[in-house]
């Protein structure tokens, strides 16, 4: 994603007469950020990421700075007449992808949300976490500058609502934007760059102090160059960053995102060494004790 996209005073009603499910509405999406939109139900947000996803068209005001885009709406139509791999596939022939490649990447994302075992299953007869899974991948496939999730961990199986986190953690290190909703308060918790809420049909930002991570935390000990700063794509997905030592850094990372930091730090110009990867619980120079 090379430029933000951006909402400026948008409306939308649907019908002449029809009352404003949104109006007045401000949002900017910038490179490699995760965005949280939050709101009672029938508030707007589902008309929102429509929007900004280029599913509607707003009625008054303008979106300017659009990026590919994927979209995982509330309700994904599972009822195709295709399987799981013969409808990812076509989907990467449309993005631009060699059949091979299409092929290649519906099987790797099949297989990391657990649903390798369905690939050639009529689609019709999958289960509903199974078609969502399904939706999810088709949103994943071409690797999108902006990625928009609307309650997208429902009905996903704790492995694929995690591995859909990861994937979300490795969007915005990719420089993609991420915008969500979803109904659990503790989804992504203290890693999102932006929360805004819903609000008698306007967008307002949060301003209660962000929540701590929720779940798993995993403490990676880096040791950097002589004079090297971290990355920032390690330190920003961080809960918390220490430096015990001079050059010796310790971060405390949601488990979700600890192969984005690692990858981070291993990739860097010059790479940093990675002294150790324990629970946050486990002091790094214990870890290997009997």
């Amino acid at each position: 994603m090379h430029r933000d996209l951006e909402l400026a005073r948008v409306g939308r009603r649907y019908g002449i007469r029809g009352p404003w499910v949104l109006r007045g509405v401000d949002l900017t999406l910038t490179p490699g950020s995760l965005t949280r939109v939050e709101g009672a139900n029938g508030t707007g947000k589902s008309t929102l990421l429509r929007l900004v996803a280029g599913i509607d068209t707003p009625t008054e005001g303008r979106i300017t700075g659009r990026p590919r885009t994927a979209y995982v709406p509330e309700r994904f139509p599972s009822a195709l007449p295709f399987t799981p791999s013969g409808y990812l596939t076509h989907l990467g022939t449309v993005h631009g992808l060699s059949r091979r490649s299409a092929a290649a990447r519906a099987a790797d994302w099949l297989e990391r949300f657990g649903a390798a075992a369905y690939a050639a299953t009529p689609m019709a007869q999958l289960s509903k976490g199974t078609s969502q899974k399904v939706a999810v991948a088709q949103a994943l496939l071409a690797d999108p500058e902006l990625l928009v999730l609307d309650e997208a961990w429902t009905g996903l199986d704790a492995e694929a609502r995690a591995e859909l986190e990861r994937a979300v953690a490795e969007r915005t290190a990719a420089g993609g934007a991420v915008v969500f909703v979803d109904h659990d308060p503790r989804r992504l918790a203290g890693v999102p760059d932006a929360v805004h809420q819903v609000v008698a049909g306007t967008l307002e930002p949060r301003t209660a102090q962000a929540a701590p991570p929720v779940g798993p935390l995993t403490v990676v000990t880096a040791r950097g160059p002589a004079g090297g700063r971290l990355p920032a794509d390690a330190t920003r997905p961080s809960a918390s960053a220490a430096e015990p030592t001079p050059g010796t850094y310790r971060l405390t990372v949601p488990a979700s995102h600890s192969d984005v930091v690692l990858r981070a730090l291993l990739t860097a110009q010059p790479p940093w060494h990675v002294v150790s990867v324990s629970p946050p619980d486990v002091p790094p120079d214990e870890k290997d004790r009997p």
